[in-house]
């Protein structure tokens, strides 16, 4: 028998408090719930792995800020989309020359100081600003335009 899948209705922004209690009821309680999903696009609801309609119920059971199941169960394709967590090979090393491609700097180059693989995050220097201050960006926020060789002399002589 194939497990069920349901979304439970949450306070808006309360999504990883509410994950974190249902965890712990199901430790608890011993309940057959296999996995807890927070999808970030999806503002205000959670979605329950579990074998049964009622041990979802139960994993959720005096969970502040945890509203009810949606009547429906989800299937997986619905959610398929969301969980596609597509861990792609950072190919950014320090020196790197990378455009900054969303955000307020959107368009600004910069030179990569630091990598924060856990974090997701690269920490740059903006190239046309006056004064050099380093700001932290997510990884995917940038993309690298030039590949600093090792020689440093050329960029001297500007």
């Amino acid at each position: 028998m194939e497990n069920k899948i349901f979304a439970l209705r949450t306070t808006a922004n309360r999504e990883s408090q509410v994950l974190d209690f249902i965890e712990s009821n199901v430790n608890k309680k011993g309940l057959d719930v296999y996995a807890l999903i927070y999808a970030h696009g999806m503002r205000g609801y959670v979605f329950i792995e579990a074998k049964t309609r009622e041990e979802a119920q139960q994993s959720f059971f005096g969970v502040p800020y945890a509203k009810g199941l949606l009547p429906k169960e989800v299937g997986y394709a619905e959610i398929e989309p969301m969980l596609e967590q597509i861990k792609v090979a950072i190919n950014i090393q320090e020196k790197d020359i990378v455009e900054i491609i969303s955000g307020p700097f959107k368009r600004e180059k910069a030179r990569v100081k630091r990598i924060d693989e856990e974090k997701d995050e690269v920490v740059v220097e903006l190239l046309e600003a006056a004064i050099p201050i380093p700001i932290t960006v997510k990884i995917g926020a940038v993309k690298v335009i030039r590949r600093e060789s090792g020689d440093e002399e050329e960029d001297k002589e500007e």
